[in-house]
């Protein structure tokens, strides 16, 4: 059983149809990577997922489970966290007060203060700036605080979207790096949206090509990396 499944998924803005019969699956300790261009619906999958926009039709499962009509803090508390595009940390809080609010569905003190030990490791950066206010960050180190918040809801399936955007290459290359790390050393599962797929292919299992709102191809990583269509339409190639 999928840790994380889409069945024949469809999403509405008014009349506008923006997905269309979504189906995809996350196993459970996979690395998933979903690509394609601007506006092709990526974020709407999220959203969808999260609950923050509703499906017209289809089911969306997690272990098993259909949370297709559940609530979005429902559906954290089930294990899934999302780190959203442009980061939307609260920038007038401090670096351990957007922490906490990751962490606000959790009751157990020791635990929760061993996964914030854990995101200092990762990310020491933000142990040197644990009293900076957020808005102050650089783009980078906003981007490591949003990713550190969704950990500390302890996810069993993390969902990213876009976390290279708007990044200078090389703390794109060392974001890409920890998210691999949490893959293999937290073993949390990861659903990557991203526009960077050459980045994205390169640490994935697995990926989708979305267009137009519909899946076009669905491979391992290692051969969508190959294909002469995707590496002419999304790599530059």
């Amino acid at each position: 059983m999928a840790l994380m499944e889409l069945k024949n998924v469809c999403t509405y803005y008014g009349n506008i149809q923006a997905l269309r019969d979504i189906s995809l699956s996350v196993e459970e300790g996979e690395i998933v990577t979903l690509i394609g261009a601007n506006g092709a619906g990526k974020t709407t999958t999220l959203m969808s997922i999260c609950g923050i926009t509703a499906i017209r039709s289809g089911h969306i499962f997690l272990d098993g489970e259909d949370i297709s009509r559940k609530s979005p803090h429902s559906i954290v508390g089930m294990g899934l966290s999302q780190v959203p595009e442009g980061r939307r940390i609260f920038p007038q809080l401090t670096v351990l007060e957007n922490l906490d609010m990751g962490a606000f569905l959790r009751n157990n003190k020791e635990l929760v203060k061993a996964d914030l030990e854990e995101v200092f490791e990762l990310f020491p950066r933000l142990a040197e700036r644990r009293n900076q206010q957020g808005g102050t960050l650089s783009g980078g180190e906003q981007q490591m605080l949003a990713i550190s918040r969704a950990l500390m809801a302890r996810p069993r399936i993390l969902l990213l979207d876009e976390p290279s955007l708007g990044l200078a290459p090389l703390i794109v290359h060392n974001i890409f790096e920890i998210i691999k790390r949490i893959n293999e050393e937290r073993q949390t599962t990861i659903f990557l949206v991203e526009q960077n797929a050459n980045m994205a292919l390169k640490i994935a299992d697995k990926g989708y090509v979305l267009q137009n709102g519909s899946i076009r191809m669905a491979d391992s990583a290692d051969r969508l990396l190959a294909n002469e269509e995707v590496r002419k339409a999304y790599l530059g190639l």
